[in-house]
């Protein structure tokens, strides 16, 4: 998808997780190591970072730096790394100037708003805009389309039941919406709810839109 808006696409072969898990756990030492690791590999680079998860774009962005802020070394090598990176759809729409990614898709369309994305990057409209122009498909609102669906990475580990009712009033909201597919930028958020609607037996699809963009079934 980016490479037919004329975007040269490189993706280095030794990339690892970029610490945001360790870090949410408390595991301050590995989420650090893992930090140094993923900012040494993108700046070899000075292009545009695009990262498809809201989640681990909040961490290079706003949490590696903050986790490395105290060292003089790689205080300022975090900061560089966080300046140029951007997720999907902030890249597309804020510095591409793209909205219309030209795609076809046939049903009902809902979007949820990742609380990542949402929250930790501001990110809201710039979804929406791609959305209402995807040829073929019908967009709906979803009720609470900004409530969080209660992954939360580790909180659902911790907190299972109040991550399982989250989950069950999210799945209410999209039944309420009688959208076939949901939309979102954050692939823990399809796996959580997509799981959670599976096991009701609802028919409905969780699809990150970078698939809905390029056409994916």
């Amino acid at each position: 998808m980016l490479e037919a808006q004329g975007v040269e696409v490189a993706v280095p072969d030794d990339q690892t997780c970029c610490g945001q898990p360790a870090c949410n756990a408390g595991a301050r030492a590995d989420a650090i190591a893992m930090a140094r690791h993923t900012i040494a590999v993108l700046e070899r680079d000075p292009a545009s970072v695009v990262v498809p998860s809201g989640s681990c774009a909040d961490m290079l962005v706003h949490q590696a730096p903050a986790l490395l802020a105290d060292d003089p070394v790689w205080g300022p090598r975090a900061q560089a790394v966080a300046a140029r990176t951007y997720e999907l759809t902030q890249f597309l729409v804020d510095v591409l100037g793209v909205e219309h990614v030209p795609c076809r898709a046939s049903g009902t369309l809902a979007y949820h708003a990742s609380c990542h994305g949402l929250r930790g990057l501001g990110i809201d409209e710039q979804p929406r805009r791609l959305l209402a122009h995807v040829e073929g498909a019908t967009v709906v609102p979803l009720p609470e389309a900004d409530t969080c669906c209660g992954f939360g990475g580790l909180f659902a580990v911790k907190l299972p039941d109040i991550s399982g009712a989250m989950l069950a009033r999210k799945c209410r909201q999209i039944a309420a919406s009688t959208a076939d597919t949901i939309v979102v930028t954050d692939v823990s958020c399809a796996m959580h709810m997509q799981g959670g609607l599976d096991r009701e037996g609802r028919a409905v699809r969780v699809r990150h839109i970078a698939d809905v963009l390029r056409g994916a079934s």
